[in-house]
């Protein structure tokens, strides 16, 4: 049994569950959403790592090969940010600091998801600048911006407060 805390933005301890049980579920149900992530850093990653070695890639202009470049590093940078916290579980095992990998897990994960967001959208900016030209593809990224920014980030903090 559980309730809703608006304080801890979820659930709270767990009725008979001891801190250190708690931190234990919270890491579990944390390392599988970031197995879920994983995935899609790895497909757009693939797609980048594709893309430079295509028949087109040479006739790339200057802003769609400056767009790739800072999607692939986005990529790469969400890749370590969001395998952190499998790294510091490894690293600090049985040490006792259990509730505090938590936490941090918790924060690393938000700051993945931002750099996921904007490595997706950059993929979808090189895309559609490609395809569409460079007024239709900043206009879809710009939806595809507003969409995740919506769905990943306002979406939940609108679910934390209290429901009246």
């Amino acid at each position: 049994m559980s309730h809703i805390s608006p304080e801890d933005g979820g659930l709270t301890q767990r009725v008979g569950e001891t801190p250190a049980e708690r931190a234990d579920r919270n890491l579990g149900e944390l390392l599988q959403e970031l197995r879920v992530v994983q995935t899609g850093v790895q497909i757009v990653f693939a797609f980048l790592l594709g893309v430079a070695f295509t028949a087109r890639f040479p006739r790339l202009d200057t802003f769609e090969r400056t767009t790739y470049v800072v999607t692939l590093l986005l990529t790469v940078i969400a890749s370590a940010v969001l395998a952190t916290p499998v790294a510091l579980h490894r690293g600090l095992f049985h040490r006792g600091a259990k509730i505090r990998i938590v936490a941090l897990s918790a924060r690393l994960a938000e700051f993945g998801l931002v750099f996921l967001a904007l490595a997706l959208n950059g993929a979808v900016l090189l895309l559609m600048t490609v395809v569409l030209g460079w007024i239709a593809g900043v206009t879809v990224t710009a939806l595809t911006l507003a969409l995740f920014t919506g769905l990943w980030f306002v979406l939940p903090r609108a679910l934390r407060r209290p429901v009246p």
